[in-house]
């Protein structure tokens, strides 16, 4: 299988990758409710993005379970089952899970601001999480290799 920290670094890299996409979702967001951006754009630019994300999240729970992570995958599995959840859910009329016609109704706005904010704190405790578990998969291996007696040279 893959090393260790091959794993977590390409955990980091997918979660840091959700990250940015998370805050680009709190701006588009933020500019739909100050009527900087219709809601026509606002949709578009979202629903484009919201099925990457759940690959990544579904490819990164599959990585951590062929690795043998279970308990770093049974701490994402709630995530990837919401991120489900709201690609299925969406009514057959819209056009994805951000739509146009109802996103200004029953603060829908405010919903998705909320939704986006708190996957964002999953998200940003979960990079510490995988950032600790890089460095302590560094720290496992012995690098410097202090177990071969090698004469140091000091003068030249």
């Amino acid at each position: 299988m893959f090393p260790e920290t091959l794993v977590f670094a390409i955990a980091l890299l997918i979660t840091g990758a959700v990250l940015f996409l998370l805050i680009y979702y709190l701006i588009i967001l933020s500019d739909l409710e100050c009527d900087y951006l219709n809601a026509q754009e606002c949709c578009s630019k979202l629903n484009f993005w919201s099925i990457p994300k759940l690959a990544a999240h579904g490819f990164l729970a599959f990585l951590l379970i062929i690795h043998g992570n279970w308990i770093l995958c049974l701490v994402n599995l709630p995530m990837l089952g919401w991120l489900v959840y709201e690609q299925y859910r969406v009514p057959p009329g819209n056009i994805g899970i951000y739509d146009p016609a109802e996103i200004h109704n029953r603060g829908m706005v405010k919903k998705h601001l909320r939704d986006t904010m708190i996957g964002l704190g999953f998200y940003l405790i979960i990079f510490f999480v995988y950032l600790y578990c890089m460095i302590i998969a560094l720290l496992k291996g012995d690098p410097i290799r202090r177990h071969e007696e090698e004469e140091i040279v000091t003068e030249f």
